[in-house]
Formats: structure tokens, C-alpha cells, sequence
């Protein structure tokens, strides 16, 4: 999806875990080892982006993992809180506000999206350090973050 906003846009990216192992994509357009995301669409809430985007970019149904507060009452709709959020910028003038969620599969079967990614693959801890282009320190963080928080509960 193109950016929303001149400055600032929202996005997720969705860590998912099976058998400690991360699923990662190869981007087309960014040539690098990411995780499953994008834009959050205006007539959208985090949670919905974060499955849509898995089920578009993987072929699988998620749960996401996180706390839910049970303060949801007429007119309010409590959501899963993104285990991490940040700020990163896209060029000299924009930049993206990311909400970051781990995730289980509980469906499906994981397929390449061809027109945005060039790989999806399930890593190990070790197999992260072999991927070429070697993938962001950053990006790794949260891979092995997630490895070790989700693992198999």
C-alpha cells in the first residue's frame, strides 16, 4: 500500500514462530531478510492489519500474542497490545511508526507472495546468521526475541 500520510504512517510487522523457528521474507523492492508486515489501511485496526498482512504476505492464519485488558465496554473494543513499538525512518521526510507482534500460526500453508517477496523461509537461531544479504542487527534482535519469548508455549 502507498503511504497514507505525508510524515508519519502506521505499520505492523508480525514475528511468527512454529517449532522455534521464525518465518522471514526476502522483500522484492527492499532487497532484505524482513519479517511479514505493512501499512495499516485507514479503515483498519492494528490487529486486522496484522492478520491480513500475514494471510496476504504467508498463506497463514495467525493468532496473535499478547495481553488483551478486559476493559472493553459499549463503544470501545479492547486490542492485543504489540509486544514492541518503534519509529524508523523511510526517507528524509517520512517515516513509519511500527507495531511489532508475535504470532503463532493456527492455519494454512505458507506460500511465497512472488510479486513482494523473493523467499519466505522458517529460520532457526542459526540459520538467521546465514542469510544472504545478512539480515539487519536489528531485525535479528527481534527474530531472536521472539524465538526465545513464544519457543513452543
Amino acid at each position: 500500500m502507498a503511504h497514507i500520510h505525508e510524515k508519519i504512517d502506521f505499520t505492523v510487522a508480525i514475528f511468527i514462530v512454529h517449532e522455534r523457528k521464525i518465518l522471514v521474507i526476502h522483500h522484492r523492492k527492499l532487497g532484505k531478510w524482513l519479517p511479514l508486515g505493512g501499512h495499516i489501511e485507514l479503515d483498519e485496526d492494528p490487529e486486522i492489519a496484522a492478520l491480513r498482512e500475514a494471510k496476504e504476505e504467508s498463506g497463514l492464519d495467525v493468532e496473535l500474542l499478547g495481553e488483551r485488558p478486559p476493559t472493553t465496554g459499549p463503544g470501545t473494543r479492547a486490542l492485543i497490545a504489540p509486544r514492541f513499538l518503534d519509529i524508523h525512518r523511510i526517507s528524509e521526510t517520512h517515516e513509519h511508526i511500527g507495531m511489532i507482534y508475535w504470532a503463532r500460526p493456527k492455519g494454512g500453508s505458507v506460500t511465497l507472495a512472488v510479486e513482494e517477496h523473493h523467499d519466505i523461509r522458517w529460520c532457526s537461531k542459526e540459520e538467521l546468521e546465514g542469510l544472504q544479504p545478512p539480515m539487519s542487527e536489528a531485525v535479528k534482535w527481534y527474530c531472536l526475541k521472539a524465538i526465545e519469548e513464544v519457543g513452543e508455549k
